[in-house]
């Protein structure tokens, strides 16, 4: 695909390639087996024969999981014999492909040294709906869901701002993400806060860049947020409950890619995000908005007692 970082058209070739061999799998990315092999297990620390084989028998799990046959599962995964394939996916996943637990029981991902896995041909990550409430036991899915709503709450607040409010400079030089570029006015600061984390669920579920052009009003980022936050959450819970904090990603969408472990992410975004909501405080206030409202009191403290009703 024209415009594909150079590592994300490597993993195209290896795991979209419709022959198995190495020399099939050099050929779609036109290259010679020699340096395609070595190009690969450099940049992605795997061999393409083993990320291929890892990925079909992830896509086999999932699909045993979706309630298909081990015959069909062992089929698609490119396997001339059931019997050949129940005992490769014995060695990975350690059971009979029919006795594979449930999705709510385990996921269907192997250990890999590069973050890459097999993903749903469905959104990756979406929960239907609003997100689900957690108890009050979870401190770090408090933390990322207040995050979330403390962003509907700001959102809300600078809805109510004439435009010139909205995009007036208050405060020269603000950069504190270098390569987000200035934040040195509402409609700058709110912008960062809800596109943030679209190009991290880009890279995590192995999708195209993200683009993030479109209209930036309070209303038009509200209702990108309400889309993006369900995918957040979901994420979140979805690496804890695997308890896969340190697994590492391979960012294809940095140049050159770049590996994150998941913790460091969720950090890295939680980080800049309070520190943006305390700027987007500072920017309401300074254009005339009242703070007052209990909405926009910050403490996570008080958010969870009105979310729980102990306070109103």
């Amino acid at each position: 695909m024209t415009g594909t970082d150079p590592l994300r058209r490597l993993l195209d070739a290896v795991l979209e390639a419709d022959g198995t061999s190495l020399e099939e799998m050099a050929a779609d990315a036109h290259l010679s087996p020699f340096h395609f092999q070595r190009t690969v297990r450099r940049r992605a620390g795997e061999s393409p024969s083993a990320m291929r084989r890892r990925v079909r028998l992830e896509q086999a799990a999932w699909s045993l999981q979706g309630g298909t046959s081990v015959t069909d599962a062992a089929f698609a995964a490119g396997y001339d014999s059931v019997d050949g394939f129940s005992r490769a996916f014995r060695r990975a996943f350690g059971c009979a492909p029919s006795d594979l637990p449930a999705r709510a029981e385990r996921g269907h991902w192997l250990p890999a040294p590069n973050g890459i896995h097999f993903h749903s041909p469905t959104a990756l990550y979406i929960d239907a709906g609003r997100p689900q409430e957690h108890s009050s036991g979870d401190v770090l899915m408090l933390l990322v869901q207040h995050d979330l709503d403390d962003i509907d709450a700001l959102l809300s607040a600078a809805d109510e701002l004439p435009e010139q409010e909205y995009r007036a400079v208050r405060l020269h030089g603000s950069r504190p993400r270098g390569f987000d570029g200035p934040d040195e006015t509402l409609a700058q600061v709110m912008r960062h806060l809800v596109l943030s984390r679209e190009p991290w669920l880009a890279s995590i579920a192995g999708e195209a860049e993200p683009d993030l052009s479109g209209p930036d009003d309070p209303a038009a980022l509200a209702e990108r947020h309400r889309r993006t936050a369900p995918r957040w959450l979901a994420m979140v819970r979805d690496v804890e409950r695997r308890g896969a904090w340190q697994d590492a990603i391979v960012d294809a969408l940095c140049d050159p890619p770049e590996s994150f472990l998941l913790s460091q992410i969720l950090a890295h975004e939680l980080t800049f995000s309070a520190h943006r909501r305390q700027l987007t405080r500072w920017m309401l206030a300074d254009a005339g908005v009242d703070l007052g409202a209990p909405p926009l009191d910050p403490d996570p403290i008080l958010w969870h007692r009105r979310r729980t009703g102990e306070t109103p």
